[in-house]
């Protein structure tokens, strides 16, 4: 399973209300090892990503947003990356960002570490596993 990491400027940025989760556009990123982000970046076009000609949406579907007893969950449905008309990759980083702010522009949120890096080739498919919830904010 992919490790997440957090954007550090992901926490200013919900503190000062860049961010609406539950109805903003979050959308995935992709990168390959030799463009790994650090947490020290703030904004998509701190990244290098891939081409991705051969590749299905990215958009996230958010199925709930809400807290309990002072912890924030964001829950979405997995997302599965199609490869169609030839290869996509290799990617090894699966980067979440806010499609929706101006500014910043795309503000970075987390990201997926895959451990190496992943080609698909025609018609095979990535799914994007969140889990339970896509993030928690106790």
């Amino acid at each position: 399973m992919a490790s997440y990491n957090k954007f550090r400027s992901f926490v200013e940025d919900v503190a000062e209300k860049v961010h609406n989760l539950g109805a903003d556009a979050l959308t995935i990123a992709l990168t390959a090892a030799a463009n790994a982000p650090v947490n020290t970046n703030t904004v998509l076009a701190n990244l290098t990503q891939i081409s991705y000609t051969n590749l299905s949406t990215r958009v996230v579907t958010i199925t709930g947003s809400s807290q309990t007893a002072g912890t924030y969950s964001l829950v979405g449905t997995d997302l599965v990356l199609t490869s169609s008309g030839g290869t996509t990759g290799p990617l090894r980083y699966v980067v979440l960002y806010n499609d929706t702010p101006t500014s910043p522009a795309d503000p970075l949120i987390g990201w997926w570490d895959y451990g190496s890096d992943i080609t698909l080739a025609d018609t095979e498919t990535l799914t994007i596993d969140f889990g339970s919830s896509i993030l928690t904010i106790a």
